[in-house]
């Protein structure tokens, strides 16, 4: 049996590829790993800080996503009156292609309510549980406590 991160990373490819299918039927110029950022600034983001915390991704992924999108045209950057950093913003292509977009989002969480009452469990919801008991005791601690738990049953055995 596949482990939980083949597992998680098959279905995160499942549902990217279907993703990517539906936007080219859609003749969209678009990629599935632009939504959480699109998400976050529809949402009021302007930085990649603010856009990481909305998305639940890492700083990088989020990064190196606003580049692509910068390369396709969709965001720009901008300097915020602070001067610290630079913010982002979507383009008018970005603003267009967003009002096509949002009506497909509602769509697809229509989708997923179909897939949780297949699978006949509220997969979103045991996700966001599994990723907060993780924010709370990481992987690797887990491991450590299994491992460790796993040595004291060997020792009661002899």
């Amino acid at each position: 049996m596949p482990g939980l991160g083949e597992l998680l990373r098959y279905v995160g490819e499942l549902v990217d590829q279907g993703a990517e299918e539906e936007y080219r039927a859609m003749n969209l110029p678009y990629r599935a790993r632009y939504t959480p950022v699109m998400r976050a600034l529809a949402a009021g983001a302007e930085t990649v800080t603010e856009i990481t915390a909305l998305s639940n991704l890492t700083q990088g992924a989020i990064s190196q996503t606003v580049r692509l999108m910068e390369a396709d045209g969709l965001v720009a950057r901008h300097r915020l009156e602070d001067g610290r950093k630079n913010g982002v913003h979507l383009t008018a292509r970005g603003r267009e292609l967003l009002k096509r977009l949002e009506p497909h989002w509602a769509i697809t969480f229509t989708a997923i309510d179909a897939l949780e009452k297949e699978i006949g469990h509220p997969l979103l919801e045991v996700l966001a549980k599994t990723a907060r008991a993780l924010e709370h005791q990481g992987f690797a601690a887990r491991l450590r406590a299994a491992a460790h738990h796993a040595n004291e049953d060997h020792v009661d055995a002899d």
